[in-house]
């Protein structure tokens, strides 16, 4: 996502490189951090929708599932009754459901991912966001210092003033890509076609003998 990439380099950002190529170097930090907030208020932005997203996915899901045990009780319930034909379309949206259900279940585990991804570069932005608020005037003061000291070599910081630094800007944003996901399936000929069909057929027929032995258990 172009925006963790975004988010990456900001948390990456050397505020000491930066303020020895700046003209002027408060200006250049205030941006800095600028920018550091707008992508935070983006990334927050997306975290809810991505948590939006995963509860609708979930009561999908958990809605699918409850209609593929209610159409399993109506074909048990054809059943008792006599009516093997109509037991055999329950059975037959069961399977539907139950197929559909299951592609929910990916979806929602890959929506977890994504929130998860999107919640750990959110804190680890907070973080730099508050670390760099916090040390915006110090570092401008020791670069003039430094500016004042080194005019004459290159610009370069002194190693004194090295504690003064962000210990470590180098941390990678967890960017687990969870979005998009291939529905479509590909059809095959009409050989396969009925090969399948007939997988079905043996998958409801296997059903409806487990209905007729469970009656007849409680028949005995």
């Amino acid at each position: 996502m172009a925006l963790l990439d975004r988010v990456a380099t900001l948390v990456r950002a050397n505020l000491n490189d930066l303020i020895d190529r700046a003209e002027n170097p408060e200006k250049m930090l205030k941006q800095v951090i600028l920018d550091m907030e707008n992508q935070y208020l983006q990334v927050k932005t997306q975290v809810a929708v991505a948590l939006a997203d995963l509860h609708l996915l979930k009561k999908k899901r958990d809605e699918t599932h409850r209609l593929s045990h209610d159409w399993g009780y109506k074909a048990e319930l054809a059943m008792e009754k006599g009516d093997e034909a109509l037991a055999r379309a329950a059975l037959e949206r069961m399977l539907n459901h139950k197929q559909l259900g299951e592609g929910y279940d990916k979806q929602v585990e890959q929506q977890e991912l994504q929130v998860t991804s999107l919640k750990e570069a959110l804190k680890k932005l907070e973080y730099k966001l508050e670390e760099a608020r916090g040390k915006a005037e110090m570092l401008i003061a020791q670069h003039r210092r430094s500016r004042a000291l080194n005019r004459a070599a290159d610009l370069q910081l002194t190693p004194t003033g090295e504690n003064r630094t962000f210990d470590r800007m180098e941390s990678t944003v967890a960017h687990n890509q969870a979005i998009g996901q291939a529905k479509g399936e590909v059809l095959g000929d009409d050989v396969e076609g009925r090969l399948q069909a007939l997988e079905r057929e043996q998958k409801i027929e296997k059903l409806l003998d487990e209905i007729k032995r469970n009656k007849r258990m409680l028949s005995a």
